[in-house]
């Protein structure tokens, strides 16, 4: 309270910080922050993420991107290294939500965060129509109030750590090293802290991935081995119903049963860029563009252009087995 103030009377500067447009960045920056963290630990966490083989892998939606995207040959290129890129992707979108969830180089954790979602308008929902029908366009624009505003200080760990360098300094200043010294010391430390935070991350998801590594697969003339799949029994699915099962190799699929004597199997991955379709009235829907499909697998709605990837399956002695 200044020394004209009356008892009681708020001065402006004590309801400044409440009245700031900063604040209403917030709740988007916890927004864009949590989503890109948990869009990155998914891709991590995920089987089929790094698997080359999977309809859902990043490999497979790097390829199918390549044919329609307006940086197709750049897309081709870094699909020659899936892995690389895919690991690169996933732990980018978990940087760039921690910083921007812990206040940590804001504005450069927007940035990545832009330049992510605008690769993946480019490649993802660049044949989306209408083009806002595609969410990577509006996480485009949505990451630009941060990228120039950044944090203003507003539960930053930057900001803690630049305070807490310039009151070690105060005692014995350096006026030769100035700023310079000071911003050094400051991308260290945030780096530390950038570092152990990935490592411990690292750590997690490694011990994760080797917990759920699906065993090796049999060697001929093992036990088990040409034993047929068997994905339900027949009585189990009813007539113009569906059940998910998972393949041999790990892919979701469904097993639709049309009529009493026809079953029939799908992967359950959108031939649109390979996001996993769930069942919507008498067929399949894509709930990241749009794309659907009858119950035979046949596009009725884009952007995809490709019937689903059939998985052959008979019946044996009562039991849908893949063939």
């Amino acid at each position: 309270m200044s020394p004209t103030s009356s008892p009681g009377e708020t001065t402006p500067q004590a309801d400044a910080p409440l009245r700031t447009p900063i604040w209403a960045f917030l709740p988007l920056r916890v927004f864009l922050g949590g989503t890109f963290l948990y869009a990155g630990l998914s891709k991590i966490l995920d089987p089929h993420y790094l698997d080359h083989t999977s309809p859902l892998g990043v490999h497979a939606q790097m390829l199918h991107a390549a044919t329609t995207s307006p940086i197709g040959p750049l897309v081709s290129f870094t699909a020659e290294n899936p892995t690389v890129t895919g690991l690169a992707i996933a732990f980018g979108e978990v940087a760039v939500g921690l910083g921007t969830l812990l206040g940590l180089f804001t504005r450069i954790a927007a940035l990545g965060g832009f330049l992510l979602a605008l690769s993946f308008f480019l490649t993802v929902s660049w044949t989306t129509r209408p083009y806002y029908f595609g969410a990577d366009i509006v996480f485009a624009a949505a990451w630009t109030p941060l990228l120039i505003a950044g944090d203003a200080g507003l539960f930053s760990t930057t900001t803690r750590l630049r305070a807490a360098i310039r009151r070690r300094r105060q005692p014995n200043p350096d006026p030769e090293q100035g700023n310079g010294a000071e911003q050094r010391t400051l991308l260290l430390r945030g780096g530390l802290i950038a570092a152990m935070t990935a490592a411990l991350g690292g750590a997690v998801v490694a011990l994760t991935r080797r917990t759920t590594t699906d065993p090796e697969p049999s060697q001929p003339g093992d036990p088990g081995t040409n034993v047929p799949t068997v994905i339900a029994a027949v009585a189990d699915v009813a007539v113009g119903s569906s059940t998910r099962f998972t393949t041999p190799n790990g892919s979701a699929a469904y097993l639709l049963r049309p009529s009493t004597d026809t079953f029939l199997a799908f992967l359950a991955a959108c031939t649109h860029q390979g996001c996993p379709i769930a069942p919507a009235d008498s067929g399949f829907r894509c709930p990241c563009h749009g794309s659907t499909f009858d119950g035979n697998g046949q596009v009725t709605g884009g952007p995809a252009t490709k019937s689903l990837t059939n998985v052959p399956v008979q019946v044996v002695d009562g039991q849908v087995t893949i063939e």
